[in-house]
């Protein structure tokens, strides 16, 4: 087996390493559900590498990514559902028909509003399409309002979408010192399931209050992952500088005592504070 510019050859690699007997035991153990940890992180890390703006990264990021395709491509083969190739004609079907305005000439050329309406209009009618599909149920399902919120999107993102959707009804706060007043209230009932000690209580009040974070987030116009991602890179910086503090000391993290450390991030967080915060 050589490496290929072909898909096809993907597709042969990923098939032999979920053959029986001769393939990968790693990979003939996993199913949908533990695979799909994996596809979220592969789509982190290409938004990663075009963070960072390293383009090389990015071409063996989407690698990665549309192996994680394959492999459900694959195991759905195994299943007789569908193959690689029907995940490709679905797309290019779904893409043709939500570009008229390239692919027909009966909207020829839009304004990119009405590209956005065009889009939102067919994506309506196939959802209506693929529900006609659906064997029909002796009771009709509530239709929510929160029913076009993606269940697949990232909890930050998706919390940020439902909070949004549900304030088109006037369900919302009115002021962001509304909901800081609402991450005050939630913090103390995690105090107070900490003082109960019940791990259940405690992670769902955990749950509340993340919730009530997106809620200021939304509400002070900031992208909640991209700000999480921002304080990840802000946290790693600054303990780093506890490792080169501690190093240019000849000790190890293991040899300094919290206080030391904690000194040390006082002083990082002065070494990487921003020009508009001093």
């Amino acid at each position: 087996m050589t490496p290929s510019r072909d898909i096809s050859r993907l597709i042969e690699i990923m098939a032999a390493l979920r053959t029986p007997v001769t393939g990968c035991p790693w990979d003939l153990e996993q199913d949908f559900a533990t695979i799909a940890p994996y596809t979220i992180e592969e789509a982190y890390e290409v938004v990663d590498a075009i963070d960072r703006g390293d383009l090389d990264d990015l071409k063996d990021e989407l690698g990665d990514l549309l192996l994680q395709v394959v492999f459900h491509a694959q195991m759905a083969s195994e299943q007789n559902a569908f193959v690689f190739g029907d995940v490709v004609e679905a797309i290019t079907r779904k893409m043709i028909r939500r570009h008229p305005h390239v692919f027909a000439d009966k909207d020829g050329n839009l304004a990119s509003s009405h590209v956005k309406e065009v889009w939102d209009r067919i994506k309506a009618e196939e959802k209506a399409e693929r529900a006609a599909r659906r064997p029909p149920e002796e009771t009709p399902p509530h239709k929510s309002l929160l029913a076009g919120v993606k269940a697949g999107q990232p909890a930050l993102t998706r919390a940020m979408e439902l909070q949004r959707k549900a304030s088109t009804v006037g369900f919302d706060w009115n002021d962001p010192h509304a909901v800081l007043a609402k991450i005050r209230e939630e913090a103390d009932e995690i105090e107070a399931a900490l003082d109960r000690g019940d791990k259940q209580e405690i992670a769902e009040e955990t749950g509340d209050l993340m919730f009530a974070l997106v809620n200021l987030a939304r509400h002070v116009d900031a992208d909640p992952e991209a700000a999480l991602r921002a304080t990840n890179a802000k946290f790693e910086k600054r303990f780093a500088y506890i490792e080169r503090a501690l190093e240019a000391q000849g000790r190890t993290l293991e040899q300094a005592s919290l206080a030391e450390m904690d000194a040390l991030w006082n002083a990082a967080k002065g070494e990487t504070k921003p020009v508009s915060g001093r």
